[in-house]
């Protein structure tokens, strides 16, 4: 009788261990669905900011860069831009020497970018008294890339 008790003990204990991976597996399955199925408000949220604005395009599709001259080295601010929305900003070409002479340059810039992403403009960004000269560079060239960006009231 000892011999059945422990063949049911170890078939319970594979129950146990089946029904929790099962329980994990269901819990993945949703995760997945959860992260990779597109929302309805995101999707929804582009098409309100779009609506107040007229159905002209504001900015010619391309990628525009500046040039930025920091000291010696020189780093190309680049801005992506669709008909009317700012898509992207980076810096490009920026090297190490930059980046340890500059070490307010990157956060500052981050902090703009995000700002801008928001606001879809650079007009109205704030930033810190810490690194407000630097911002006001990197402002400028970002301005300036938009600037090559806008479609002209002519056309």
């Amino acid at each position: 009788m000892s011999a059945k008790t422990k063949i049911v003990v170890l078939h319970m204990k594979e129950l146990i261990y089946t029904a929790v991976f099962v329980v994990l597996g269901i819990l993945f399955v949703i995760l997945l669905i959860m992260m990779f199925l597109p929302r309805g408000e995101k999707v929804s949220a582009p098409e309100e900011n779009a609506a107040p604005t007229s159905s002209a395009a504001l900015y010619i599709p391309g990628i525009y860069t500046t040039e930025l001259v920091l000291g010696n080295q020189t780093i190309d601010i680049e801005v992506i831009v669709d008909k009317d929305t700012i898509t992207s900003i980076r810096m490009v070409n920026l090297s190490d020497a930059v980046t340890t002479m500059y070490p307010l340059l990157e956060p500052a810039f981050d902090s703009i970018c995000s700002q801008i992403y928001e606001l879809q403009t650079p007009e109205g960004v704030t930033y810190s008294s810490d690194s407000k000269y630097t911002s006001l560079v990197l402002l400028e060239a970002i301005q300036t890339s938009l600037d090559k960006a806008v479609v002209s009231q002519t056309e």
